[in-house]
């Protein structure tokens, strides 16, 4: 249920965006459209299509028809709506403390969809006719998308024509922030020939390129970014250094190698292995958190503190005991035995609550690991 003034905003919100923005509805307004060249100036808004036989042409990738539909004088900045959209409350920006029901509705342009796809030739196409690169009406722009999609060839092309190669999207990312599978390495490449920065930090949570790749275990991005200069121990908004980011990121078996290689290269390259977070968790704690045996041992052997206490009174062996139950196949008995060996003491004074003997005397409860070996 909502009240007048709410379905008056709404109505006054929806009659501001059709004067705001033309709408091209049909083919036959399209086909007289290509007939004026005027349309296409730089300082007009991009035109609204929801019309499917653009929308086809473009999501299928087919170029004879993308090659007819924008054809000599016909804009290429076009803003695709879909028909549809899911309906949510939104704060009104003119109306203080008035919110109403709208439709959220994926904005995208014909650079989004060819780029995100790969349909390299008929993005050229769109380029040629002169669609505005860095067009973003959804809060990213087309180079987002490619990257995102592991479409190098894309990522390619839309910088050779002049792509933002460190644009910010909705969520304050560059696009090498939004590289984060193992086949967006060649994007990635592409990105650091055209001057990509390298140490860009994202604006919400201040990860750099090496905080993603640490974080999604990108071995061969890692490498790429080191050979490029990446900090080593730049901190984000948490207070977590690429490596800290890598050892912090909760994974299953199968990932265990490639982020084993990826805090190796970490630490090799001069990663600082005492750095601790906004909680005061070291490297050493979080691998021992998620059970990670051969980087405890890593961490171990370049001289980590294997009783350093964080913020809570807890070190590394209270970490991995808590873990002990639910990560029997990552061998925490070896994480055990490791910190044993590099001195991490059995007996934790005051690390449960004391309990009161009479009205004078407090004595600790003492927590002692059960471990035999």
């Amino acid at each position: 249920m909502y009240n007048p003034s709410s379905l008056r905003s709404l109505e006054q919100e929806r009659h501001q965006m059709r004067l705001a923005a033309p709408v091209l509805s049909g083919y036959l307004l399209r086909k007289e459209a290509r007939g004026t060249s005027s349309r296409q100036t730089v300082g007009n808004p991009p035109m609204v299509c929801q019309d499917p036989v653009v929308q086809n042409a473009l999501y299928t990738g087919n170029v004879q028809a993308v090659k007819e539909i924008f054809s000599k004088g016909f804009p290429s900045d076009l803003v695709i709506q879909p028909q549809g959209g899911v309906m949510r409350w939104r704060a009104n920006g003119k109306v203080r403390g008035l919110w109403s029901l709208t439709y959220e509705q994926e904005l995208t342009t014909p650079l989004h969809i060819t780029a995100g796809r790969g349909f390299t030739e008929c993005l050229r196409h769109l380029l040629m006719r002169g669609a505005r690169v860095d067009l973003a009406p959804g809060g990213t722009t087309a180079l987002h998308e490619a990257c995102e999609e592991c479409q190098p060839e894309c990522v390619k092309l839309l910088l050779q024509h002049g792509a933002n190669p460190s644009a910010t999207n909705e969520d304050g990312q560059m696009p090498l922030h939004v590289c984060t599978e193992l086949d967006s390495l060649e994007c990635a490449k592409h990105l650091l020939a055209f001057g990509a920065l390298i140490n860009g930090q994202s604006l919400d949570d201040n990860d750099t390129p090496l905080h993603v790749a640490a974080r999604h275990s990108l071995p061969d991005h890692m490498e790429l970014y080191l050979r490029h200069g990446a900090a080593l121990n730049l901190q984000n908004e948490e207070g977590n250094t690429a490596l800290n980011a890598a050892c912090s990121q909760p994974q299953d078996c199968a990932s265990l190698e490639r982020y084993s290689r990826v805090c190796h290269m970490l630490v090799s390259a001069g990663a600082d292995i005492h750095i601790s977070d906004a909680d005061k968790q070291t490297p050493l704690h979080m691998a021992c958190k998620n059970a990670i045996p051969d980087v405890v041992d890593l961490l171990l052997k370049y001289k980590a503190l294997v009783n350093e206490m964080d913020y809570g009174g807890e070190a590394p062996m209270h970490n991995i005991l808590k873990a002990v139950a639910y990560k029997t196949d990552h061998e925490p008995e070896r994480i055990v035995q490791a910190l044993l060996n590099y001195g991490s003491i059995r007996v934790w004074p005051g690390a449960l609550p004391k309990v009161r003997i009479g009205r004078e005397r407090l004595v600790p409860n003492y927590f002692i690991i059960p471990f035999k070996f």
